[in-house]
């Protein structure tokens, strides 16, 4: 039996660079916290700003903290579609060579000329996590996901650091493709 993983659904969003949030929601404005996320650090915000493609809007999509370095929008790629992008499958940060998009806050509008991604799914281990369980940071593994609708996903990037907690994540088109509900577990195959 292999390690065992609680699954995070990862919905649409972003992470802002402050430039940005100014930009967006008005000079000096920093983000509202209003639930945090089980990685450490992270958290949900208040502030939502719509995204325009070229055939289309996603309206509301949350923001995520803390500020980041570089404006990075996270989409399934059955959002990416609905707004005409055709977006890589990247790691987090991995943003050489992507599209872009317009982003309109209630103070202001930024159009990027780069930084929308399909998230690469990723398992995020502390550091003993990872030990325990027998993998390396930045190494693929595939993990099973058991259920009605069972499946074996492959190209799973480890995370592994002293910042991390265990967590797998996929986006909305993954879990719905195995049927993950709020306690699905995904099982690491070695």
């Amino acid at each position: 039996m292999g390690y065992k993983v609680q699954i995070g659904l990862s919905n649409k969003h972003l992470h802002l660079q402050q430039s940005h949030i100014e930009a967006l929601f008005g000079p000096g404005h920093t983000l509202t916290p209003s639930k945090n996320l089980k990685q450490p650090g992270q958290y949900a915000c208040e502030e939502k700003v719509d995204i325009v493609g070229p055939k289309g809007v996603l309206k509301g999509v949350r923001v995520l903290g803390p500020t980041r370095s570089e404006t990075q929008v996270e989409l399934a790629l059955t959002d990416a579609r609905k707004i005409g992008l055709k977006v890589p499958v990247r790691e987090s940060g991995k943003l050489e060579g992507t599209p872009g998009c317009k982003l309109v806050g209630p103070a202001g509008e930024v159009e990027l000329d780069h930084g929308v991604i399909a998230a690469l799914r990723h398992i995020h281990l502390s550091t003993e996590e990872a030990a325990e369980a027998g993998v390396k940071d930045k190494e693929f593994v595939s993990v099973r996901v058991d259920g009605e609708r069972a499946v074996i996903f492959e190209n799973v990037l480890i995370r592994s650091g002293d910042g991390f907690c265990a967590e797998c994540h996929f986006d909305t088109d993954e879990g719905n493709a195995a049927g993950c509900g709020p306690d699905a577990v995904a099982e690491i195959l070695k």
